[in-house]
């Protein structure tokens, strides 16, 4: 944190450094703008740990896949339930109307 002096005016700077990516900038409070800006130092990771992130997202990606494809039987089964259910009534109704005409099923 520092305050610099510009002649009579006194401008009035900070320091901020941003948690989630390091980076520093340094605002201007009467202003409210950010003069400066320098990216923050990136961590390098190791191979091993590389290599472990790599196996978890492999991970997830199949077990989203194993989710899909059990979210699409389910959705196939209640498809098949609802056509039956369709169809079941579709054979009620021509039998209602058979009735109604006094036709009886010849087989």
């Amino acid at each position: 944190m520092g305050e610099k002096t510009k002649g009579d005016k006194e401008e009035k700077v900070f320091q901020v450094n941003c948690p989630h990516c390091g980076a520093r900038l340094w605002v201007d409070s009467d202003l409210m703008v950010v003069i400066q800006s320098e990216k923050g130092q990136r961590k390098k990771a190791s191979f091993d740990e590389l290599l472990l992130k790599e196996k978890k997202k492999t991970e997830e990606l199949g077990k989203k896949f194993e989710s899909t494809v059990e979210l699409r039987k389910k959705k196939l089964e209640q498809a098949e339930q609802e056509f039956k259910k369709a169809f079941s009534h579709l054979d009620d109704l021509e039998g209602e109307n058979k009735e109604d005409t006094g036709e009886e099923e010849k087989n």
